[in-house]
Protein backbone atom coordinates (compact mmCIF):
# COMPACT_ATOMS: atom_id res chain seq x y z
CA UNK A 1 0.00 0.00 0.00
CA UNK A 2 1.33 3.25 -0.65
CA UNK A 3 2.26 5.81 1.91
CA UNK A 4 -0.49 9.47 1.61
CA UNK A 5 1.20 12.45 1.59
CA UNK A 6 0.00 16.09 1.52
CA UNK A 7 -1.13 17.14 -1.87
CA UNK A 8 1.11 18.92 -4.09
CA UNK A 9 1.47 22.74 -3.56
CA UNK A 10 0.52 22.01 0.47
CA UNK A 11 2.58 20.91 3.32
CA UNK A 12 2.24 20.26 6.86
CA UNK A 13 3.57 22.92 9.22
CA UNK A 14 5.74 20.98 12.30
CA UNK A 15 7.75 22.63 15.48
CA UNK A 16 9.82 24.14 15.70
CA UNK A 17 8.95 25.88 12.69
CA UNK A 18 5.43 26.64 13.81
CA UNK A 19 7.45 28.75 16.94
CA UNK A 20 8.69 30.91 13.73
CA UNK A 21 4.99 31.29 11.95
CA UNK A 22 3.20 32.04 15.86
CA UNK A 23 5.83 34.53 16.31
CA UNK A 24 5.02 36.59 13.45
CA UNK A 25 1.35 36.39 13.81
CA UNK A 26 1.87 37.23 17.36
CA UNK A 27 3.99 40.58 16.60
CA UNK A 28 1.39 41.02 13.40
CA UNK A 29 -1.29 41.44 15.75
CA UNK A 30 0.42 43.51 18.01
CA UNK A 31 1.42 45.90 15.53
CA UNK A 32 -2.43 46.52 14.49
CA UNK A 33 -3.85 46.98 17.90
CA UNK A 34 -1.94 49.66 18.14
CA UNK A 35 -3.24 51.36 14.70
CA UNK A 36 -6.65 50.43 16.21
CA UNK A 37 -7.29 47.31 14.02
CA UNK A 38 -9.67 44.47 14.61
CA UNK A 39 -9.45 41.09 13.49
CA UNK A 40 -12.15 39.62 10.70
CA UNK A 41 -12.41 36.32 10.37
CA UNK A 42 -14.26 35.49 6.64
CA UNK A 43 -15.11 32.03 5.34
CA UNK A 44 -12.68 29.86 3.36
CA UNK A 45 -15.54 29.20 0.96
CA UNK A 46 -17.09 32.30 -0.57
CA UNK A 47 -20.10 32.58 -3.60
CA UNK A 48 -17.84 32.05 -6.97
CA UNK A 49 -19.79 35.29 -8.14
CA UNK A 50 -17.40 37.29 -5.53
CA UNK A 51 -14.35 36.95 -7.46
CA UNK A 52 -15.60 37.18 -10.55
CA UNK A 53 -17.08 40.25 -10.21
CA UNK A 54 -14.73 41.98 -7.71
CA UNK A 55 -11.78 40.63 -8.85
CA UNK A 56 -12.08 40.71 -12.80
CA UNK A 57 -13.01 38.06 -14.97
CA UNK A 58 -10.14 38.53 -17.08
CA UNK A 59 -7.32 38.08 -14.14
CA UNK A 60 -5.35 35.55 -14.17
CA UNK A 61 -6.48 34.65 -10.75
CA UNK A 62 -10.50 34.00 -11.85
CA UNK A 63 -9.16 32.88 -15.26
CA UNK A 64 -6.98 30.10 -14.48
CA UNK A 65 -6.04 29.72 -10.67
CA UNK A 66 -9.22 29.26 -8.73
CA UNK A 67 -10.53 25.84 -7.12
CA UNK A 68 -13.97 26.00 -8.06
CA UNK A 69 -17.07 23.80 -7.25
CA UNK A 70 -20.23 23.39 -9.15
CA UNK A 71 -22.05 20.59 -7.83
CA UNK A 72 -25.40 19.87 -9.63
CA UNK A 73 -27.21 17.98 -6.81
CA UNK A 74 -29.80 19.47 -4.63
CA UNK A 75 -29.19 19.32 -0.51
CA UNK A 76 -31.96 19.17 1.43
CA UNK A 77 -33.77 20.50 -1.21
CA UNK A 78 -31.66 23.57 -2.05
CA UNK A 79 -29.97 24.25 -5.25
CA UNK A 80 -26.06 24.43 -4.19
CA UNK A 81 -24.48 27.46 -5.89
CA UNK A 82 -20.85 27.26 -7.26
CA UNK A 83 -18.25 27.62 -4.57
CA UNK A 84 -14.79 28.81 -4.63
CA UNK A 85 -12.18 28.25 -2.25
CA UNK A 86 -10.88 32.44 -1.70
CA UNK A 87 -7.92 32.55 -3.53
CA UNK A 88 -7.60 36.09 -2.03
CA UNK A 89 -9.38 38.02 1.35
CA UNK A 90 -10.17 41.56 0.29
CA UNK A 91 -12.95 40.59 -1.65
CA UNK A 92 -14.19 38.63 1.39
CA UNK A 93 -13.79 40.97 3.82
CA UNK A 94 -15.69 43.91 1.68
CA UNK A 95 -18.62 41.53 0.94
CA UNK A 96 -18.52 41.29 5.29
CA UNK A 97 -18.26 45.02 5.54
CA UNK A 98 -21.81 45.09 2.64
CA UNK A 99 -23.29 42.05 4.38
CA UNK A 100 -23.17 43.53 7.87
CA UNK A 101 -23.85 46.88 6.86
CA UNK A 102 -20.67 48.05 8.43
CA UNK A 103 -20.73 51.55 6.85
CA UNK A 104 -24.16 52.76 8.70
CA UNK A 105 -21.69 53.44 11.64
CA UNK A 106 -20.44 56.26 9.33
CA UNK A 107 -16.87 55.58 10.63
CA UNK A 108 -13.82 53.48 9.18
CA UNK A 109 -13.67 49.93 9.23
CA UNK A 110 -9.85 48.60 9.97
CA UNK A 111 -10.23 44.91 9.58
CA UNK A 112 -7.40 42.38 9.87
CA UNK A 113 -6.94 38.78 9.17
CA UNK A 114 -4.41 35.75 9.10
CA UNK A 115 -5.85 32.57 7.21
CA UNK A 116 -4.92 30.51 4.24
CA UNK A 117 -5.80 31.18 0.47
CA UNK A 118 -6.32 28.98 -2.43
CA UNK A 119 -4.77 29.08 -5.93
CA UNK A 120 -4.07 26.37 -7.96
CA UNK A 121 -0.85 27.59 -10.07
CA UNK A 122 2.57 25.90 -10.00
CA UNK A 123 4.33 25.47 -7.07
CA UNK A 124 7.82 27.25 -6.11
CA UNK A 125 9.89 29.03 -4.04
CA UNK A 126 8.10 30.85 -1.38
CA UNK A 127 4.61 30.34 -3.69
CA UNK A 128 2.30 27.40 -2.71
CA UNK A 129 -1.25 26.22 -3.53
CA UNK A 130 -2.22 26.86 -0.26
CA UNK A 131 -1.00 29.84 1.40
CA UNK A 132 -1.29 31.53 4.03
CA UNK A 133 -1.84 35.40 4.04
CA UNK A 134 -1.97 38.22 6.57
CA UNK A 135 -3.64 41.16 5.58
CA UNK A 136 -5.47 44.29 6.75
CA UNK A 137 -8.20 46.60 5.16
CA UNK A 138 -9.56 50.23 5.64
CA UNK A 139 -12.97 50.75 4.53
CA UNK A 140 -15.69 53.10 5.27
CA UNK A 141 -17.44 55.69 4.00
CA UNK A 142 -16.54 59.45 2.18
CA UNK A 143 -17.63 61.18 5.03
CA UNK A 144 -15.46 58.92 7.28
CA UNK A 145 -12.03 59.79 5.07
CA UNK A 146 -12.20 56.80 3.65
CA UNK A 147 -10.28 58.09 0.70
CA UNK A 148 -7.77 60.36 2.18
CA UNK A 149 -4.10 59.59 0.71
CA UNK A 150 -3.34 60.08 4.84
CA UNK A 151 -5.01 56.22 4.98
CA UNK A 152 -2.31 55.01 2.22
CA UNK A 153 0.20 56.67 4.37
CA UNK A 154 -0.67 55.23 7.55
CA UNK A 155 -1.55 51.67 6.07
CA UNK A 156 2.60 51.96 4.25
CA UNK A 157 4.28 53.30 7.80
CA UNK A 158 2.59 50.84 9.53
CA UNK A 159 3.91 48.28 7.56
CA UNK A 160 7.53 50.01 7.47
CA UNK A 161 6.76 49.30 10.94
CA UNK A 162 6.10 45.50 10.89
CA UNK A 163 8.89 44.63 9.30
CA UNK A 164 10.82 46.96 11.23
CA UNK A 165 9.79 44.87 14.19
CA UNK A 166 10.39 41.21 12.85
CA UNK A 167 13.51 42.09 12.30
CA UNK A 168 13.29 42.05 8.32
CA UNK A 169 16.09 44.52 6.74
CA UNK A 170 16.71 44.99 3.02
CA UNK A 171 13.94 45.87 2.08
CA UNK A 172 12.34 48.36 -0.82
CA UNK A 173 8.61 49.65 -1.12
CA UNK A 174 7.95 50.13 -4.31
CA UNK A 175 5.28 52.98 -5.19
CA UNK A 176 2.92 53.67 -7.68
CA UNK A 177 -1.16 55.58 -8.91
CA UNK A 178 -2.85 53.60 -11.32
CA UNK A 179 -5.21 56.31 -11.31
CA UNK A 180 -8.96 56.58 -10.87
CA UNK A 181 -11.58 54.67 -12.97
CA UNK A 182 -11.64 57.19 -15.83
CA UNK A 183 -7.49 57.31 -15.73
CA UNK A 184 -7.03 53.44 -16.15
CA UNK A 185 -9.52 52.52 -19.42
CA UNK A 186 -7.86 55.37 -20.86
CA UNK A 187 -4.65 54.22 -19.97
CA UNK A 188 -5.59 50.48 -21.14
CA UNK A 189 -6.75 52.13 -24.69
CA UNK A 190 -3.24 53.77 -24.95
CA UNK A 191 -1.38 50.57 -23.97
CA UNK A 192 -3.27 48.79 -26.56
CA UNK A 193 -2.23 50.39 -28.98
CA UNK A 194 1.74 50.95 -28.05
CA UNK A 195 1.74 46.63 -27.88
CA UNK A 196 -0.11 46.04 -31.11
CA UNK A 197 2.99 46.09 -33.25
CA UNK A 198 5.17 44.45 -30.59
CA UNK A 199 3.08 41.76 -29.15
CA UNK A 200 3.43 39.17 -31.68
CA UNK A 201 7.47 38.86 -30.55
CA UNK A 202 6.73 38.28 -26.65
CA UNK A 203 5.92 35.40 -24.64
CA UNK A 204 2.63 33.43 -24.73
CA UNK A 205 1.06 35.04 -21.71
CA UNK A 206 1.73 38.55 -22.72
CA UNK A 207 0.36 37.22 -26.16
CA UNK A 208 -3.00 36.18 -24.28
CA UNK A 209 -3.18 39.01 -21.77
CA UNK A 210 -2.70 41.78 -24.43
CA UNK A 211 -5.98 41.15 -25.14
CA UNK A 212 -7.77 40.29 -21.69
CA UNK A 213 -6.11 42.51 -19.48
CA UNK A 214 -3.11 44.49 -20.49
CA UNK A 215 -2.18 45.81 -17.80
CA UNK A 216 -0.86 42.34 -16.58
CA UNK A 217 2.02 42.78 -19.39
CA UNK A 218 3.94 45.54 -17.31
CA UNK A 219 4.79 42.37 -15.02
CA UNK A 220 6.00 40.01 -16.83
CA UNK A 221 9.29 38.64 -15.34
CA UNK A 222 10.61 36.70 -19.02
CA UNK A 223 14.01 38.85 -19.62
CA UNK A 224 13.19 38.26 -23.27
CA UNK A 225 10.26 40.92 -23.22
CA UNK A 226 11.64 43.17 -21.13
CA UNK A 227 13.30 45.78 -23.91
CA UNK A 228 9.58 45.69 -25.50
CA UNK A 229 8.01 46.88 -21.88
CA UNK A 230 10.10 49.64 -21.31
CA UNK A 231 9.27 51.20 -24.44
CA UNK A 232 5.37 51.18 -23.53
CA UNK A 233 3.86 54.35 -21.90
CA UNK A 234 3.73 54.62 -18.21
CA UNK A 235 0.79 55.53 -16.80
CA UNK A 236 1.59 58.58 -15.38
CA UNK A 237 0.95 60.35 -18.36
CA UNK A 238 -2.72 59.11 -17.94
CA UNK A 239 -3.64 60.18 -15.10
CA UNK A 240 -5.70 63.61 -13.83
CA UNK A 241 -4.70 66.27 -11.97
CA UNK A 242 -6.62 64.48 -9.25
CA UNK A 243 -5.05 61.49 -8.86
CA UNK A 244 -1.53 63.22 -9.25
CA UNK A 245 -2.15 65.38 -5.89
CA UNK A 246 -3.60 62.00 -4.51
CA UNK A 247 -0.20 60.76 -4.90
CA UNK A 248 1.66 63.43 -4.28
CA UNK A 249 -0.35 63.82 -0.75
CA UNK A 250 1.12 60.15 0.14
CA UNK A 251 4.78 60.73 -0.92
CA UNK A 252 4.66 63.79 1.03
CA UNK A 253 3.21 62.02 4.23
CA UNK A 254 5.61 59.25 3.79
CA UNK A 255 8.79 61.99 3.39
CA UNK A 256 7.52 63.81 7.02
CA UNK A 257 7.75 60.39 8.87
CA UNK A 258 10.90 58.71 7.36
CA UNK A 259 9.60 55.61 5.15
CA UNK A 260 11.75 55.28 2.37
CA UNK A 261 9.89 54.85 -1.03
CA UNK A 262 11.07 54.36 -5.21
CA UNK A 263 8.06 55.59 -7.49
CA UNK A 264 8.15 52.68 -9.74
CA UNK A 265 6.22 53.62 -12.85
CA UNK A 266 5.63 50.05 -14.18
CA UNK A 267 4.27 48.83 -10.63
CA UNK A 268 0.28 48.07 -11.81
CA UNK A 269 -0.47 45.65 -10.06
CA UNK A 270 -3.34 43.46 -11.96
CA UNK A 271 -6.31 42.95 -10.47
CA UNK A 272 -9.34 44.97 -11.67
CA UNK A 273 -10.29 46.41 -7.96
CA UNK A 274 -7.27 48.47 -7.73
CA UNK A 275 -6.96 52.80 -8.14
CA UNK A 276 -4.83 55.26 -7.44
CA UNK A 277 -1.98 53.73 -5.10
CA UNK A 278 -0.63 50.69 -5.65
CA UNK A 279 2.65 49.40 -3.74
CA UNK A 280 4.80 46.44 -2.93
CA UNK A 281 7.40 45.85 -0.66
CA UNK A 282 9.86 43.48 -2.86
CA UNK A 283 12.81 41.50 -0.71
CA UNK A 284 16.21 41.42 -3.28
CA UNK A 285 18.80 39.88 -1.19
CA UNK A 286 20.47 36.93 -3.37
CA UNK A 287 21.08 33.63 -2.62
CA UNK A 288 19.19 31.51 -0.35
CA UNK A 289 17.75 34.41 1.84
CA UNK A 290 16.42 35.65 -1.64
CA UNK A 291 12.88 35.03 -3.11
CA UNK A 292 14.24 34.25 -6.70
CA UNK A 293 12.14 36.55 -9.26
CA UNK A 294 9.11 36.10 -7.36
CA UNK A 295 10.66 38.57 -4.97
CA UNK A 296 7.54 40.52 -3.53
CA UNK A 297 7.34 40.28 0.36
CA UNK A 298 4.07 41.61 -0.05
CA UNK A 299 1.25 44.17 -1.91
CA UNK A 300 -1.94 46.20 -2.23
CA UNK A 301 -3.31 49.29 -3.39
CA UNK A 302 -6.63 51.39 -3.40
CA UNK A 303 -9.99 50.08 -4.19
CA UNK A 304 -12.20 52.64 -3.96
CA UNK A 305 -14.97 50.99 -6.98
CA UNK A 306 -14.90 47.61 -5.15
CA UNK A 307 -17.95 47.87 -2.78
CA UNK A 308 -20.01 48.87 -5.72
CA UNK A 309 -19.27 46.18 -8.10
CA UNK A 310 -20.28 43.62 -5.97
CA UNK A 311 -23.36 45.57 -5.20
CA UNK A 312 -22.64 47.58 -2.22
CA UNK A 313 -22.46 51.52 -0.65
CA UNK A 314 -19.76 54.10 -1.74
CA UNK A 315 -16.84 52.49 0.31
CA UNK A 316 -13.81 53.69 -0.85
CA UNK A 317 -10.64 51.59 0.83
CA UNK A 318 -7.21 50.58 0.92
CA UNK A 319 -5.49 47.18 1.66
CA UNK A 320 -2.52 44.52 1.47
CA UNK A 321 -1.70 41.19 1.90
CA UNK A 322 1.82 39.65 3.23
CA UNK A 323 2.26 36.13 1.83
CA UNK A 324 3.32 34.76 5.47
CA UNK A 325 5.28 31.90 3.76
CA UNK A 326 7.40 34.43 2.29
CA UNK A 327 8.16 36.12 5.21
CA UNK A 328 9.38 32.89 7.47
CA UNK A 329 11.90 32.27 4.15
CA UNK A 330 13.24 35.60 4.77
CA UNK A 331 13.57 35.30 8.81
CA UNK A 332 15.10 32.22 8.28
CA UNK A 333 17.78 32.93 6.06
CA UNK A 334 18.39 36.16 8.18
CA UNK A 335 18.81 34.19 11.16
CA UNK A 336 15.85 36.14 13.06
CA UNK A 337 14.15 33.44 15.23
CA UNK A 338 15.70 30.46 17.22
CA UNK A 339 13.73 27.87 18.17
CA UNK A 340 12.80 28.38 22.26
CA UNK A 341 14.15 26.22 24.92
CA UNK A 342 11.60 25.07 27.64
CA UNK A 343 12.84 26.86 30.78
CA UNK A 344 14.10 22.99 32.42
CA UNK A 345 13.10 19.63 32.35
CA UNK A 346 12.70 18.14 34.91
CA UNK A 347 13.68 14.58 35.53
CA UNK A 348 12.51 12.09 38.27
CA UNK A 349 14.71 9.12 39.08
CA UNK A 350 13.02 6.42 38.95
CA UNK A 351 9.22 5.40 38.54
CA UNK A 352 8.16 5.92 42.07
CA UNK A 353 9.11 9.84 41.50
CA UNK A 354 6.97 10.23 38.24
CA UNK A 355 4.13 11.69 40.31
CA UNK A 356 6.18 14.23 42.31
CA UNK A 357 7.79 15.26 38.95
CA UNK A 358 3.87 15.81 37.12
CA UNK A 359 3.53 18.06 40.24
CA UNK A 360 6.28 20.09 40.35
CA UNK A 361 5.78 20.56 36.41
CA UNK A 362 2.07 21.75 36.97
CA UNK A 363 3.68 24.40 39.90
CA UNK A 364 5.93 25.64 37.33
CA UNK A 365 3.82 26.11 34.66
CA UNK A 366 1.26 27.87 36.60
CA UNK A 367 3.92 30.18 37.30
CA UNK A 368 4.39 30.62 33.56
CA UNK A 369 7.28 28.84 32.78
CA UNK A 370 7.74 26.51 29.97
CA UNK A 371 8.76 22.93 31.43
CA UNK A 372 8.72 19.53 29.84
CA UNK A 373 8.44 16.25 31.86
CA UNK A 374 10.89 13.31 31.78
CA UNK A 375 10.14 9.83 32.41
CA UNK A 376 11.05 7.82 35.75
CA UNK A 377 12.49 4.82 33.28
CA UNK A 378 15.43 6.79 32.04
CA UNK A 379 18.80 6.80 33.89
CA UNK A 380 20.37 9.99 34.53
CA UNK A 381 22.23 10.03 31.94
CA UNK A 382 19.58 9.81 29.54
CA UNK A 383 17.92 12.11 31.19
CA UNK A 384 20.84 14.61 31.00
CA UNK A 385 21.27 14.47 26.96
CA UNK A 386 17.45 14.62 26.30
CA UNK A 387 16.92 17.93 28.70
CA UNK A 388 20.18 19.17 27.17
CA UNK A 389 18.11 19.10 23.93
CA UNK A 390 14.74 20.54 24.61
CA UNK A 391 15.76 22.94 27.99
CA UNK A 392 17.74 25.24 29.44
CA UNK A 393 18.14 23.64 32.80
CA UNK A 394 17.54 20.32 34.30
CA UNK A 395 15.81 19.62 37.51
CA UNK A 396 17.05 15.92 39.05
CA UNK A 397 14.36 14.76 41.30
CA UNK A 398 15.14 11.58 43.33
CA UNK A 399 13.87 9.92 46.88
CA UNK A 400 16.40 12.35 48.86
CA UNK A 401 15.01 15.59 47.04
CA UNK A 402 11.37 14.64 47.47
CA UNK A 403 12.07 14.22 51.45
CA UNK A 404 14.60 17.21 51.93
CA UNK A 405 12.71 19.88 49.70
CA UNK A 406 15.92 20.44 48.28
CA UNK A 407 16.22 20.49 44.62
CA UNK A 408 19.12 19.65 42.57
CA UNK A 409 19.55 21.95 39.57
CA UNK A 410 21.89 21.78 36.38
CA UNK A 411 22.24 25.09 34.08
CA UNK A 412 23.45 23.95 30.44
CA UNK A 413 24.95 26.86 29.30
CA UNK A 414 27.20 27.43 32.16
CA UNK A 415 27.47 23.57 33.36
CA UNK A 416 26.46 24.99 37.44
CA UNK A 417 25.19 22.30 39.26
CA UNK A 418 23.62 23.64 42.45
CA UNK A 419 20.68 22.85 45.28
CA UNK A 420 17.76 25.18 45.39
CA UNK A 421 15.03 25.20 48.15
CA UNK A 422 11.98 24.17 46.13
CA UNK A 423 9.88 27.43 47.30
CA UNK A 424 12.79 29.12 45.65
CA UNK A 425 13.08 27.32 42.60
CA UNK A 426 10.79 29.63 40.51
CA UNK A 427 13.00 32.87 41.30
CA UNK A 428 16.18 30.52 40.88
CA UNK A 429 14.94 29.50 37.47
CA UNK A 430 14.45 33.28 36.97
CA UNK A 431 17.76 34.81 37.37
CA UNK A 432 19.56 31.84 35.17
CA UNK A 433 17.04 32.70 32.23
CA UNK A 434 16.78 36.52 32.47
CA UNK A 435 19.90 37.47 34.49
CA UNK A 436 20.57 41.13 35.33
CA UNK A 437 22.63 43.65 33.46
CA UNK A 438 25.72 45.20 35.04
CA UNK A 439 26.27 48.99 34.70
Amino acid sequence: MSILQAVRGTRDLLPPETELWNHIETTARQVFERYSFGEIRTPILEDTQLFSRGVGEETDIVSKEMYTFTPEARIQGELTQSLTLRPENTAGVVRAYIEHQLGETGQLQKLYYIGPQFRRERPQRGRYRQFFQIGAEVIGPPSAGSESPLRDAEVLEMLASLLGELGITGWRLLLNSVGSATDRPRYVQTLRAALEPVVSRMCEDCQRRAVTNPLRVLDCKHAEDQPFIATLPRIWDSLDEGSKEHFAAVCAALDACGVPYEHDHRLVRGLDYYTRTTFEFVYDEPGEGGLGSQNALLGGGRYDGLSEAIGGPKAPGIGFAIGEDRLVLVLEAQGRHTPQLAATYIAPLGGRMDPAALALARELRASGFRAELGDGSFRLKKSLEAANKVARTIVILGEDEVASGILTVKHFASGEQFKVPRAQLGQKLASLLDPPTSN
